[in-house]
Order: C-alpha cells, then structure tokens, then sequence
C-alpha cells in the first residue's frame, strides 16, 4: 500500500479543446477533445505518480462517467480505491479561445449524498489509511457532505500515526478556521481566501506569513500554507515561517497548478524532507504546471529543474 492516500469526494472527467473565437448563437467549431480525470485530490495523486511518487486515489465514482474516469487513470498507472455512490460522475469542459488566450470552463452539476452515503464513505476510508503516511483531502464537497467532513475524517484518522493535509474552500474552509476542532497537520488556502478570512486585504509577503502564523497559533493546523500565485507561496509552523517565490515562466493555463503544488509538497514531506523544502518543491511543480496546456499537470523534468528558480527564505 502507497504511504500517500488522496481523497476526492467529487472527482470530474475533465474535457479540454480549444477554438479560434468563441461567440454567443454560433456553432464553435473546436480542435479535438482531451479527456483527463481531475478533481482535487485525484490530481493531487497524478502529480505524485508523475513527479515519481506513489499515492493510492480514494474517488467516490458513479455511472458511466465514473468508469470513464477509473480507465482515464488506469492508463496513467494510478492505483485507485473507488467508493460506488450512485449518481454520475460529474463532467467539466475547458475550451480555450486561441484568438484570446481566454479560457471558458463549464461544470456540471454535482450528485448529492446523504448522510448514509457519508458514513460510508468514512468506513471505507478507514480501511485504506496508510499506517504513519499521508492522507490528502482535496477538492469540493459534493452537495450532502457536512461542512465539517474534515474534522470528521480527523478522527478517522486519529490512531494510526497518519498526517491529514486539507485543501479546501468555501464553507468547509471557515468552518475549520472558525473553530478548530480536530485540527489536521496542515491546511492550504489561497490569497483569495486568506483575506476573506482576515477580514482585510493583506498586501504583502510578511502580512500573509503574521496571518498564517496567528492561525498556527490559534490550532487551526500545525502547518498553515498559503498560495500567493505569482508572487509563490507562504509556509508557517509554530516557530518559523518561509517564502518560497513563483520560477518566472510563461503562463499557458493555470488549470492544475494548485494540485501540482500539493502533490509536490507532500510527496517532499513523505520522503522526510523538512516542511520548507517541500514548500519550495511544491512551488517548482506549480510553476511547471502552469507552462502547460490545458489541464495538464506538472512535468517531473521541469518541475525538477525549477526548483533553483524558487529561492527559498526565511521570514522573520
């Protein structure tokens, strides 16, 4: 069994293509179609597996795009632990406008679980928690699934040495911040989301890494991370706190980054590497992540060769 497990409680079958203008009461006649399995935590697994790692995917899947989406990573050699729910899997497509560069996404709707659903989601995941390893929850809830799922996955957790790492949003993100009850090991937000949780815009580096470190402090997590985009991304512990900066490179779609840098990092954090080096492994994936088209994840050649162009530094 992978020391890593990811958990993808709404996974997609992503399909990207582009077209020279995109206009309203026309036919857009697009290139030919890629199909990719996505969702938070399942690319968080391909980026792993990409970078040379190993991470099991747990991925609630259903109908006829839930097997598209098994076979999608079957090809790709990702070991997956699927949990039968039973609606369909959901879709999304990406069409870029080649005139612009713009991107146009559609989602469609997500299925809706019930409590009965969730409860046995949670005994399931109980099985495939690796031993001293690494889970990572990552992606949106699915209508249905508590607020609170990852406290509840905590204390799933609890017990068997294993660090839970949330990536998360919306109302799950300020339920965990607003009161920390079974914290897990690290929390990742972006700038976005930070600044909503402050109450107030933070402008710079130093700004970011106080907050981070105030909520380290008030047990919302052990590690609090948080994504700058440009500008790389904020690491903080209990008593330090490092930058890691964006490579300067050439945006072509920004579609996978935040997954590419999660797996990065805790593929780093896996291997025993300190939380600072993993912070600047997971911006060296981010950065080769957005150089590439559509949804596609990091490359592991140019993630690896990036890495010198993320210096790392301690924030006093």
């Amino acid at each position: 069994m992978s020391d890593i497990l990811t958990i993808t409680l709404n996974p997609t079958v992503d399909f990207s293509t582009s077209a020279k203008r995109v206009r309203p009461d026309h036919k857009v006649r697009c290139t030919a179609a890629m199909r990719d399995p996505g969702g938070g935590g399942v690319n968080v697994a391909r980026a792993i597996h990409i970078l040379g790692g190993d991470a099991c995917a747990f991925a609630a899947v259903g109908g006829h795009m839930g097997q598209i989406l098994l076979s999608l990573l079957g090809r790709e050699g990702v070991q997956v632990h699927p949990f039968d729910i039973p609606s369909e899997t959901r879709q999304s497509m990406a069409v870029t406008e080649r005139r612009t560069g713009q991107q146009y996404r559609f989602v469609m709707p997500d299925p809706i679980w019930d409590a009965a659903l969730v409860k046995n989601a949670l005994a399931d995941i109980r099985k495939t928690i690796p031993k001293d390893g690494y889970v990572v929850l990552s992606g949106s809830n699915p209508p249905g699934v508590p607020d609170d799922f990852p406290a509840m996955l905590e204390r799933q957790i609890y017990g068997t040495g294993a660090r839970l790492v949330v990536d998360t949003s919306g109302r799950a993100l300020r339920q965990m911040v607003s009161g920390p009850a079974n914290p897990p090991y690290l929390l990742r937000m972006d700038k976005a989301e930070t600044e909503e949780l402050a109450g107030e815009p933070l402008q710079t580096v130093k700004a970011l890494a106080q907050f981070a470190t105030h909520l380290v402090k008030r047990g919302v997590a052990q590690v609090i991370v948080m994504a700058l985009g440009a500008k790389g991304s904020v690491l903080a512990t209990g008593n330090e706190r490092w930058h890691a900066a964006a490579a300067d490179v050439p945006v072509r779609s920004k579609v996978g980054a935040g997954d590419s840098f999660v797996g990065a990092l805790v593929l780093a954090l896996s291997r025993g590497e300190a939380p600072s080096q993993a912070l600047q492994k997971g911006a060296a994936a981010a950065s080769a992540a957005v150089m590439t088209d559509a949804t596609r994840l990091c490359p592991r050649a140019e993630a690896n060769a990036l890495v010198a162009q993320c210096p790392l530094v301690q924030l006093e």
